[in-house]
């Protein structure tokens, strides 16, 4: 399958210099994605004052909640793609790819409707401080009646990367990573339009490399070629990507869940502390790079392998993976540990918003190592066929420990410093259940090489 365009067979050739050739697309991808989601934020909190910055903040956990079962359970399914790729079987490719499609057209839809409709009572639950729910109100609403292109934007990306191509999502992310960025300036900083143009511009931008995916997709001579007329749900494959997908779904949102729970207890210490702590978001943002670049690169490259019968080759990347991702992790995190008073101020330069930032920033950068290995594994078991495993890990630790623990805290100590506790701790006994899991488990076994 390599002489199709884009198209990466990783069943051959040298393990580490896969893994990296496609991983650095990845990587770039998520950087500038970070980026343009950083300037969105530094745009609105330098033009609009802190109390935009805590509106835009305060709908982040919400978005994520919403759109990331749609995009994780896409994302599961590229797996099932992966495996018949490695396998060298087109036409399950081509039936799995048109079901993902139908899967993202029908999600989108209902996305728009709930994320439109259920705005003020879903923001009032969180407990969203009137001073600004307006505008956040506004810039929610705004988001999600463009949610259509963010969903089939990563629909049409896990295709692509379950070939192997990460090279083409990374070139149409950079585009539209420009064009965000421009229009946040035109908008907000030239308009002066507020808010809710951020979710424009945002929209716009995420349309555009939406599109620019589907040119790629429709084109003649690729593996993973789209045929609108053949867009349909099969039932045999919809079940397959639902068996990988939905846990992988299920997973997101219950840390979204959880984010959303967490962000509602922040919102309770006022708007310094949610102009802070979106700040800080913000920035951690970067250091998931190497974490989620790498924890892809697994599940493509591990789907593949197995896919073709090559337990070797998925172990030696295990290995490999785990190790990558935890150094990249850390030195991120010293870095943010050392300049988190900088970054912070970056955004709002007002004295108690830095203060908070920095203290959470301080709190958790120096455990991301617990982060990336966690997220590794997840990778790990996900190509590997058994994405069940950490959709319960995290469904009962970073959901339901993580609930609990807020809300005794908050019930018996209410300080903030106690929330941004929350992370580093349930990042540490996941990353204990995982280690158990792969030391102790067969997880190279049970899933069979596809056959024709």
């Amino acid at each position: 399958m390599q002489k199709y365009s884009g198209a990466k067979n990783m069943t051959e050739g040298n393990v580490k210099g896969l893994i990296i050739r496609f991983a650095i697309p990845v990587f770039l991808s998520q950087l500038f994605q970070q980026l343009y989601n950083t300037v969105d934020s530094l745009i609105v909190g330098r033009f609009l004052g802190k109390g935009a910055l805590a509106a835009v903040s305060s709908s982040g956990p919400l978005i994520f909640l919403l759109v990331s079962f749609f995009t994780g359970t896409a994302a599961g399914a590229g797996v099932v793609i992966s495996r018949y790729f490695g396998a060298g079987d087109e036409k399950r490719v081509s039936r799995a790819l048109h079901t993902n499609v139908a899967f993202g057209l029908t999600a989108g839809a209902i996305l728009t409707v709930v994320g439109v409709v259920l705005t003020p009572a879903i923001l009032k639950l969180m407990k969203t401080d009137p001073a600004v729910l307006p505008e956040s109100i506004a810039y929610f609403r705004y988001y999600f009646l463009g949610v259509l292109a963010v969903v089939m934007y990563n629909i049409f990306t896990s295709i692509m990367n379950a070939v192997g191509d990460s090279r083409k999502p990374m070139q149409y992310l950079i585009c539209s990573s420009v064009l965000n960025v421009l229009l946040d300036l035109l908008f907000i900083g030239v308009f002066r339009f507020g808010v809710a143009a951020a979710a424009v511009a945002t929209t716009i931008s995420q349309l555009t490399s939406a599109l620019l995916c589907l040119r790629q997709l429709l084109r003649k001579g690729t593996v993973y070629q789209l045929k609108p007329k053949e867009i349909r749900f099969h039932k045999d494959m919809l079940r397959e990507m639902m068996k990988y997908g939905l846990p992988t779904g299920v997973q997101n949102s219950v840390i979204g869940l959880a984010n959303v729970i967490l962000q509602s207890n922040v919102n309770s210490f006022g708007e310094d502390a949610m102009a802070g702590y979106g700040s800080y978001v913000k920035i951690e943002g970067f250091a998931f790079l190497p974490i989620t670049c790498f924890s892809m690169a697994m599940t493509t490259f591990i789907g593949q392998n197995l896919g073709a019968g090559r337990k070797d080759r998925a172990k030696a990347a295990a290995r490999f993976g785990i190790t990558i991702s935890l150094v990249l992790a850390e030195l991120i995190g010293v870095l943010i540990f050392l300049a988190a008073p900088m970054l912070i101020r970056m955004f709002n330069s007002d004295a108690e918003v830095v203060r908070l930032g920095v203290q959470q920033a301080r709190t958790e950068a120096l455990f991301y190592f617990l982060l990336a290995f966690s997220h590794i594994i997840a990778g790990i078991c996900r190509g590997a066929g058994k994405a069940i495993v950490p959709m319960i890990i995290m469904l009962s630790v970073w959901c339901v420990f993580r609930i609990c623990y807020i809300t005794v805290m908050m019930h018996f100590i209410h300080k903030i410093g106690l929330i941004y506790w929350a992370y580093p701790l349930t990042w540490g006994i996941s990353s204990v259940i995982y280690l158990l899991y792969y030391l102790k488990s067969n997880w190279i076994n049970g899933y069979e090489p596809a056959r024709r």
